[in-house]
């Protein structure tokens, strides 16, 4: 039986068999100049703004608020 992606078992257990004969976690070496090394340090960095940005969300809700109090009390 093939799966939505056309792998049948049989192809799964051929390219596992495959991959264990090429082993190319053993080929790669990853980067070894500095300019490679940096190229690559920010690799798994995935942000970190997303937090700032929500709590400057919050500030600028909260300061809309206090001047809807403000127009609101002046009426």
């Amino acid at each position: 039986m093939a799966k939505a992606n056309g792998w049948t078992p049989e192809r799964r257990k051929r390219q596992s068999q495959a991959i264990q004969r090429w082993k190319p976690w053993q080929q790669s070496t990853g980067p070894t100049s500095p300019e490679g090394k940096a190229a690559v340090a920010g690799n798994a960095w995935t942000g970190g703004y997303r937090a700032e940005l929500r709590e400057l969300t919050k500030m600028v809700n909260e300061q809309v608020r206090q001047a809807r109090e403000l127009v609101n009390s002046c009426r």
